[in-house]
């Protein structure tokens, strides 16, 4: 996770961002209160047993850090892949350190960087263009300008995964800007806008590969739960067992069958952070997940660390 000192909605990703709003507080006040959010939420997940390393970013012309996933994945037996981004003053979240951090952590095999494809335009905006089934080796697409279809193609050949594309939109007709804002693959269920797949056919084809042959359990998104975030949630390995992870406003919205279907799996843990959701993404885009082995067990308690 990364905590930002200077966050405010990012200009430059406004036009194709349908979920990003203008805020109407001071922007010393916007950034005080994302910087608090990030601040309690990686506390209250450390609480969780969930082991975070927490950064700071004190660049004031990345207004976007507070999202990591958009710019790295992890991957079993030691893979990492940096992406390149859309937005030009987005591109230098791309941190050495962090990458340094998890090769001295954790067992990292190899860092495939694919950032050098900005200069041509080809985009791929990490686990929030791609929503990846480590499980079934599967990764999700809706088709926008921040998920090139060749570097989708580059990346699954590489990583070894199939790749399923769909095109889907928001009630104005809007191209989903990120596919993780309408889809979360758990372990035993599945939290997807079926609605917002304008295909009926390839709707069908998503559903059935996401429920893996009856092994997960669908939970359908409305598009008004899917503009409430409910889509962008993560699952997590936390001490007492897995857990997932959403902001209140998501979780708010869910219905109770919704969420009885989570609970049978996981202990939901609901994160205010109504100011970083101004920015157009919420806790999915604020966790860059760790798919890697360690290279110790840590002795204490793991917990935020800077």
């Amino acid at each position: 996770m990364v905590r930002p000192q200077r966050f405010i909605p990012n200009p430059e990703t406004a036009a194709d961002n349908a979920f990003q709003s203008l805020p109407e507080l001071a922007r010393d006040e916007i950034a005080r209160a994302a910087h608090d959010e990030v601040t309690h939420a990686a506390r209250v997940l450390a609480d969780a047993g969930v082991r975070v390393h927490l950064f700071d970013d004190t660049d004031p012309d990345r207004p976007d850090s507070v999202f990591p996933n958009n710019w790295f994945s992890t991957h079993a037996g030691g893979h990492v892949a940096l992406f390149p981004m859309y937005a030009p003053n987005r591109r230098t979240e791309r941190r050495a350190d962090i990458v340094e951090m998890m090769k001295t952590e954790y067992r990292v095999q190899q860092v495939v960087d694919y950032s050098g494809m900005e200069p041509d335009g080809l985009f791929l905006e990490g686990t929030g263009a791609m929503v990846i089934d480590h499980e079934f080796r599967l990764v999700y697409v809706s088709r926008s300008r921040r998920a090139d279809p060749v570097l989708l193609e580059r990346f699954c050949t590489m990583f070894g995964y199939e790749p399923m594309v769909m095109d889907a939109v928001d009630e104005t007709g809007a191209p989903i800007y990120h596919t993780n804002v309408m889809m979360t693959i758990a372990t035993d269920f599945a939290m997807v806008g079926l609605s917002l797949i304008a295909d009926r056919h390839r709707r069908d084809e998503v559903a059935a590969r996401i429920s893996a042959q009856g092994r997960r359990e669908i939970i359908d998104l409305s598009a008004t739960q899917i503009a409430s975030f409910a889509g962008n949630a993560i699952e997590l390995q936390g001490d007492r067992g897995r857990i997932l992870a959403l902001s209140t406003r998501a979780l708010a919205s869910l219905e109770h069958d919704q969420r009885a279907v989570i609970e049978r799996t996981c202990e939901i843990i609901a994160l205010p952070v109504p100011t970083i959701e101004l920015a157009g993404g919420s806790v999915r885009c604020m966790i860059a997940g760790l798919h890697l082995d360690p290279r110790s067990t840590p002795v204490d308690q793991p917990g935020p660390r800077v």
